[in-house]
């Protein structure tokens, strides 16, 4: 049982009740070097006794590693990061590894200042969701310095680190053309469509017809976008561009006005995309708010299935993200990076499934 002390036990007091020196001391607590199993005993039994902690990054001066994982993500609040924090962190957790969580609120300068703390602090790797997928320098400099990255949910042009992410093109186009199966010929998108700074969204839909635009590195909402106009083009359907509802942030309030737009519309949508669960909260509380009826007025899709998805009535079809998979993949590839593997970057890309509810129906 250890014993109380006010004080911190330093690493010398362990090896001086082990009856060993404070190098060898070191190297069993530390885990490096060789030591017997009998003096690897008397270490750790002194240590628990005395109450001793180790010194990360000391440690990590004399081994350079800190077992320590740092993780950049978007919003910790939100549902998609939370399961995707658990995936790291279990893998992280049953190979011995720490996580050091940072918060990035999708604001590149709140992304720069916690990847600066993170390296700071000597994690061994970094697990970003890259705000800026086309230059990010930070990220460039920390992988030309040493440390290794892994990139979740989006890839930044030309980085050259390991990337998991999922097919949002094609669960995008599979989920519209659901819909168009069903009779549906006035399709509504709400998206946050930020980050895209190649013109507007008639331009982007002409480069989606000509087959000009690379889709890998674009946001994942400009990436579900590019699903919706491929459904379209591939049924025939001409584009309506006042049904492509950008809402230019990713804000609950924005969406339900943008909701609202288009749901007022001369022309009203029979079908309605939406492209996030924050756009579907807001979607859902601009239709509550008009009385429209789901489905018999009103078909409906949405990315990502929440909790609360399946409380509603009728319950909403949804796509779903294999989002602790995600996490837990990311951190496999950062451990096999922090073991030594030197292959060639590896970009994983998992797939999606469309969880088919009572939210889509014939349009009336």
């Amino acid at each position: 049982m250890a014993e109380k002390r006010t004080d911190k036990v330093t690493i010398t007091e362990v090896a001086l009740l082990a009856g060993v020196s404070t190098a060898t001391a070191g190297r069993v607590l530390g885990g490096y070097g060789y030591a017997s199993e009998e003096i690897k005993k008397r270490v750790k039994a002194s240590a628990e006794r005395l109450g001793y902690r180790p010194n990360l990054l000391a440690r990590g001066l004399i081994t350079g590693k800190t077992r320590t994982i740092g993780v950049v993500a978007g919003d910790i609040q939100s549902p998609f990061y939370s399961s995707i924090l658990r995936g790291i962190a279990d893998v992280a957790r049953a190979e011995g590894f720490g996580v050091l969580l940072t918060n990035s609120d999708e604001l590149l300068a709140r992304e720069l200042e916690a990847v600066q703390l993170l390296l700071e602090k000597q994690v061994d790797g970094l697990i970003v969701a890259p705000c800026d997928t086309e230059r990010s320098d930070h990220l460039r400099r920390a992988l030309k310095g040493g440390c290794p990255i892994v990139q979740f949910d989006r890839m930044v042009k030309g980085l050259g680190a390991d990337a998991v992410t999922v097919d949002n093109r094609k669960a995008s186009r599979e989920a519209i053309s659901s819909l168009i199966d069903a009779g549906h010929r006035r399709i509504a998108i709400l998206a946050e469509l930020e980050r895209w700074d190649s013109g507007d969204i008639s331009s982007f839909i002409a480069r989606v017809t000509a087959r000009s635009i690379e889709p890998t590195t674009l946001f994942p909402s400009w990436q579900r976008l590019f699903g919706y106009v491929e459904a379209h083009l591939s049924a025939g359907i001409d584009l309506d561009r006042a049904l492509i509802g950008r809402v230019g942030a990713y804000s609950l309030e924005a969406a339900r006005l943008q909701a609202l737009h288009l749901l007022r519309l001369p022309d009203r949508p029979t079908g309605l995309f939406t492209a996030d669960g924050l756009m579907t909260a807001g979607a859902v509380d601009a239709i509550t708010s008009l009385g429209v009826q789901i489905p018999d007025q009103l078909s409906m899709i949405g990315f990502d299935d929440l909790d609360w998805m399946s409380f509603l009535k009728p319950q909403i079809t949804a796509v779903v993200q294999p989002v602790t998979a995600m996490g837990q993949t990311a951190a496999r590839l950062m451990l096999e990076r922090i073991a030594g593997s030197d292959s060639p970057p590896r970009h994983v890309t998992l797939e999606l499934a469309l969880t088919r509810r009572g939210s889509v129906s014939k349009p009336a």
